[in-house]
């Protein structure tokens, strides 16, 4: 079984490296992005989960209407992808549905930095998905936290797929830079090991930011944008079809293994 969620957020990537970047500007990258990734999914027949922070929902209600329409969920990632507050638990939540009319059920925090988990329990999200259980330097250190799903004060924990022992980090950075042989050995192992595969993209990745210096992309980013990892997704999706593997919404997964004991 495997989980495939997109980050939904406005692109702001280009603030870390000192450019100015505008709501708007942010926006219309990643509509670009989301676009291609749903046409991606309507091809293959794929229903994924969208992450959406409370600025791209208010700002793009017909991409919202499109992701419900075609069958994936919508979960919350906070209001402002770029100023995380200690409101957004609550706030996301409440600005999200407000667009989307519909209960959200999952939160991932920008940038997967920690969560208040009794914030996240209060606001009734029934999973969590703001760990990946990897060292990414400059980023966090995770290497002692539970690699798969667990609970914790009531809350379903369903961490970023590593590689079991080494814990390589499977997640929108390793496609864009392993070779996809490569990519695909590890995402069989875990597979394997634990019974489901957990990963996220961006939209702003299938944009072509080769064609933009300006935004003053590291090359590990750029690598394999645009076009290119449109077809790495595709290529991601079938080859894993084709070898019997189904795809999941995390809250499908969440209801299938909440009060059921690991084995």
């Amino acid at each position: 079984m495997i989980l495939l969620s997109f980050d939904t957020e406005e692109f702001d990537v280009p603030k870390e490296h000192g450019v100015e970047f505008s709501l708007a500007d942010g926006m219309a990258v990643s509509r670009v992005g989301i676009e291609r990734i749903l046409d991606v999914l309507l091809r293959t027949g794929v229903h994924a989960t969208f992450f959406c922070t409370a600025n791209f929902a208010e700002q793009a209600p017909d991409l919202i209407e499109r992701i419900k329409k075609e069958g994936h969920e919508v979960a919350c990632h906070g209001c402002d992808h770029w100023n995380p507050q200690p409101t957004d638990f609550e706030q996301s939540k409440i600005r999200v549905e407000k667009v989307a009319g519909i209960k959200t059920y999952g939160y991932r925090q920008p940038r997967m930095f920690p969560v208040d988990e009794k914030e996240i329990q209060r606001m009734g999200y029934r999973y969590n998905s703001s760990l990946n259980p990897a060292f990414i330097p400059g980023r966090y250190m995770h290497l002692t936290t539970p690699r798969t799903y667990f609970m914790k004060d009531g809350v379903l924990q369903i961490p970023a797929s590593v590689s079991p022992w080494f814990r390589i980090p499977l997640f929108w950075l390793a496609l864009h830079n392993f070779p996809e042989w490569f990519y695909y050995m590890l995402v069989r192992r875990v597979l394997k090991h634990d019974g489901y595969f957990n990963t996220y993209f961006h939209p702003w990745e299938f944009y072509e930011l080769n064609d933009h210096p300006e935004f003053k992309m590291p090359f590990i980013i750029r690598h394999h944008s645009g076009q290119a990892m449109v077809e790495r997704l595709e290529r991601l999706i079938t080859t894993f079809q084709k070898e019997g593997q189904s795809f999941c919404t995390y809250n499908e997964f969440a209801l299938s293994v909440i009060d059921t004991p690991k084995k």
